[in-house]
């Protein structure tokens, strides 16, 4: 099974792929944590180039071109290897967020998006978990961890807003797979609702 987390950023999305990951494990399932962009030697080194330095660094068309090759690389390397051995991948972030950060909310490249994916990647999610939460807080947020890797926080709030439209509205074009969990609660709770939604899709 192939489970993918999305969400603005600072939304925990990251601290909850690792619990479930974590959940999943001590239940006796075998599972690789990998996350985007990065997951695969390459792919790490691409997503230096993405997530550190000045906002203005690439333009929208620059980025999905960056963010294809590390997601093609981490697909021939990680992910693909890992699903064909049986096992449970769990990523933190895959194309949803290509398509809402570069595609809908930094011009209408949707299209652009979808036609890169579909020639190199062709591959989706079994299950998408969309953490949602208020786009204020979790900026605050995201910008309080200071991990340097702070490129897309700094296009702001209104960036953030944007964002949280985007991946709602994907929400409502992929209901089979996307489902979204309320974020704005403690990560106890978040992580419970994300392991019996999980549990039942295993089931």
């Amino acid at each position: 099974m192939f489970i993918s987390f999305e969400g603005i950023d600072g939304s925990g999305k990251s601290t909850q792929s690792r619990l479930l990951a974590g959940k999943l494990e001590a239940d006796g399932h075998t599972v690789v944590l990998t996350r985007e962009p990065g997951g695969s030697p390459g792919a790490e080194d691409i997503r230096r180039l993405l997530v550190e330095g000045e906002p203005d660094r690439w333009s929208a068309e620059t980025e999905i071109l960056l963010f294809t090759a590390a997601r093609r690389d981490h697909l021939e390397r990680r992910i693909a290897p890992v699903l064909k051995g049986g096992k449970i991948v769990v990523c933190d972030r895959f194309a949803d967020s290509t398509r809402v950060y570069q595609g809908a909310t930094r011009g209408e490249n949707r299209a652009m998006v979808d036609s890169l994916h579909a020639q190199m990647i062709g591959t989706e999610p079994d299950l998408t978990l969309i953490i949602d939460m208020d786009p204020d807080t979790a900026l605050e947020r995201g910008l309080a961890r200071d991990s340097g890797e702070d490129r897309f926080e700094e296009f702001g709030a209104d960036f953030q807003h944007k964002l949280r439209g985007g991946f709602l509205a994907l929400a409502e074009e992929y209901p089979d797979r996307c489902v979204v969990i309320d974020g704005g609660r403690s990560a106890d709770e978040v992580g419970a609702d994300v392991l019996k939604v999980v549990l039942d899709r295993l089931a």
